[in-house]
C-alpha cells in the first residue's frame, strides 16, 4: 500500500538538496561581498583595487556557477540570483567609470532576466556618482550620467515589463533620473549666478 523506500529516497534527496543549498548560499555570498568592494573601490576612485576585485570576483563567480551546472535546481535559488545581478550591476558601473561604455549581458555571460535586473540596479550608482563628482566641482560628470541613465531608460522603455522585482526596479529609474535631472538643474542655476 505504502512504498516506504520511495519515501526514505526522497527524504535522503531532500536533506542532500538542503545541503547544497547552503553551500549554494555561501558561495553566493562570496560574490556578494566582493561585487560590494568593487562598487566601494570605483565610488573612492581607486581603479587598481577595483581591478584587483573584479578579478577575483569573475574567479569567486566562476566556482559558483560550476557549482550551480551540478544541480539545475540551484539556478533558481534566490541567493544564486542576488549574487548575479549585483554582479551585473558592478560589471556595469566598473565598466562605465573606467571605459564610459555599457556591457552587453553577451560580455558578462548572463541571461536577459539577470542582466535586465542588475542594469536597474545600476541606476542607484550612477545617482551616486554623479552628486559625489558635483560635490567635488565636477560640473560636467552629472550631465554625461543623466545623459547616459536616459538613454538606458529610453531603450528599457520599449519592454513590457510585468515581473514585479523588475518592474519595481524599473520604477526607481524613473525617480533616479528625476534626481539627476534635479542636480543637474542646480549645477546650471550655479553656472548663471
Amino acid at each position: 500500500m505504502l512504498d516506504k523506500h520511495d519515501f526514505v529516497d526522497m527524504l535522503a534527496e531532500s536533506k542532500e538538496f538542503d545541503s547544497q543549498r547552503e553551500e549554494l548560499i555561501k558561495k553566493s555570498r562570496d560574490v556578494l561581498k566582493l561585487t560590494k568592494q568593487v562598487i566601494y573601490a570605483v565610488h573612492r576612485d581607486d581603479m587598481k583595487e577595483a581591478d584587483a576585485l573584479v578579478r577575483e570576483m569573475q574567479r569567486q563567480l566562476k566556482l559558483l556557477n560550476e557549482y550551480v551546472t551540478k544541480n539545475k535546481k540551484m539556478y533558481h535559488e534566490g541567493s544564486y540570483k542576488v549574487a548575479i545581478q549585483e554582479f551585473v550591476e558592478a560589471m556595469l558601473y566598473y565598466h562605465f567609470v573606467r571605459d564610459k561604455r555599457l556591457m552587453t549581458r553577451a560580455d558578462l555571460g548572463v541571461e536577459t532576466d539577470y542582466y535586465l535586473l542588475g542594469l536597474c540596479d545600476l541606476s542607484g550608482e550612477l545617482v551616486r556618482k554623479a552628486i559625489a563628482a558635483a560635490s567635488k566641482g565636477n560640473y560636467k560628470e552629472p550631465f554625461v550620467i543623466k545623459d547616459f541613465l536616459d538613454k538606458i531608460y529610453e531603450e528599457l522603455l520599449r519592454f513590457d515589463i510585468r515581473e514585479s522585482e523588475l518592474r519595481r526596479k524599473f520604477d526607481s529609474i524613473k525617480y533616479d533620473l528625476n534626481k539627476l535631472e534635479d542636480v543637474c538643474f542646480d549645477l546650471k542655476l550655479k553656472a548663471k549666478a
